[in-house]
């Protein structure tokens, strides 16, 4: 069995067209099991009750940042080794910095394609 037909990834977007076309690009890759959230203080809670394999979430979210669900997974110990890959459209030099201190394992640039997308998850899990 593939990675791509085991892996488990949550996408945690505020914005339903952003997580659609993420989750588009992860079934047009391949991946089978794909959990989304538009709330990351809810995916926090769903991510410590079931972790997953990897989180794709956006940076920019009313009441909790990309960066800020990513040091609270950081700091819980059943979700500390999650790997994590944040998608921005402004990866500043501050977002940069603070994603790599917090253990952020990849940065996506809106506007993605599917191919660029894989190409950051398999720098993350390997080989899809």
């Amino acid at each position: 069995m593939s990675l791509k037909e085991t892996i488990r990834i949550m996408v945690v977007d505020d914005m339903s067209i952003s997580r659609a076309l993420i989750t588009q690009s992860l079934e047009e890759i391949g991946i089978k099991h794909i959990a989304t959230e538009s709330d990351p203080r809810a995916a926090l809670g769903k991510l410590v009750a079931a972790p997953v394999h990897l989180v794709i979430s956006d940076m920019n979210m009313p009441g909790m940042s990309g960066l800020d669900l990513l040091e609270a997974l950081r700091n819980n110990r059943s979700t500390q080794r999650i790997g994590f890959i944040l998608i921005t459209g402004t990866p500043s030099a501050d977002v940069l910095r603070r994603g790599q201190e917090l253990g952020a394992n990849n940065l996506v640039k809106k506007p993605f394609t599917t191919v660029t997308l894989k190409s950051s998850i398999e720098r993350v899990v390997g080989k899809l």
